[in-house]
């Protein structure tokens, strides 16, 4: 049998992402066959892991099907596991997965709503969230005050921001006036908080900001906030195929 490198085949068995994985390493979390692992080490699914000193099946992982959820995040969760404030978090929506667990495919902040995807595969978690494969994006957000030609320009040309350039690949205008303004932007990064800062960059305030699209999956509009739907074998096939398209380009 092959061996892999350990964060690919604990992210196939949807622990998590191969990069927070990594930070296990670091952190000395993780043990195969006894010995404590370090970056650049590998197993195969024959090797006993632990993580936190429990022991991960790798077997039925191997065997467990991608899933994926579209999950209608509402305002006022946050995407963590875990809140020392107590606040609540978006696995508390989610159903049971046995012998793995949800990943969240990137994260909306606390008073963003709209489209969150998870999946149980790390490996597909780890190609949707990589910033080489530029996956659109796409939010609503409302803006207060008045927009004009020049600032559609400059966001669509490119702002400076602390951590480098960033701008919109689109911008739509959706109706309103005054404080009710609404635009559809997208963006191919995952940054902290991109699409309020590059507004805020300019002076303009976010009152709403919902997501709408991942890649070619869009928001059911059926799907009422807190709830979620699952795609079908079939769909997720049809995204993986997306993603190989995606790999082939970029390649």
């Amino acid at each position: 049998m092959s061996s892999e490198k350990i964060q690919k085949i604990l992210a196939n068995a949807g622990l998590g992402s191969r990069r927070e994985i990594e930070t296990w390493i670091e952190a000395g979390r993780v043990t195969v066959n006894g010995k404590l692992a370090t970056i650049g080490d590998r197993m195969t699914y024959r090797d006993h892991v632990s993580v936190d000193g429990r022991e991960i099946k790798l077997i039925k992982s191997k065997n467990q099907k991608s899933r994926v959820l579209l999950y209608h995040k509402p305002e006022g969760e946050i995407c963590s596991r875990n809140d020392p404030e107590g606040r609540r978090t978006i696995f508390e929506s989610l159903p049971i997965i046995r012998n793995s667990r949800w990943i969240s495919v990137g994260r909306l902040d606390f008073n963003t709503s709209g489209l969150l995807l998870l999946t149980n595969d790390g490996e597909l978690a780890n190609n949707l969230m990589h910033p080489s494969f530029q996956i659109e994006r796409e939010y609503a957000v409302r803006i207060r005050g008045d927009i004009d030609a020049n600032i559609l320009d400059k966001l669509s040309e490119g702002v400076m921001l602390e951590d480098g350039m960033a701008r919109f690949e689109h911008i739509i205008e959706a109706g309103g006036t005054g404080t009710n303004h609404w635009y559809h932007v997208v963006v191919k990064e995952g940054r902290n908080r991109l699409v309020r800062r590059l507004w805020e960059a300019l002076n303009f305030s976010v009152s709403r900001l919902i997501r709408i699209r991942f890649g070619p999956i869009y928001l059911p509009s059926g799907l009422r906030s807190g709830k979620h739907v699952e795609l079908t074998e079939d769909e997720v096939a049809k995204f993986e195929e997306f993603l190989r398209q995606l790999n082939n380009q970029t390649a």
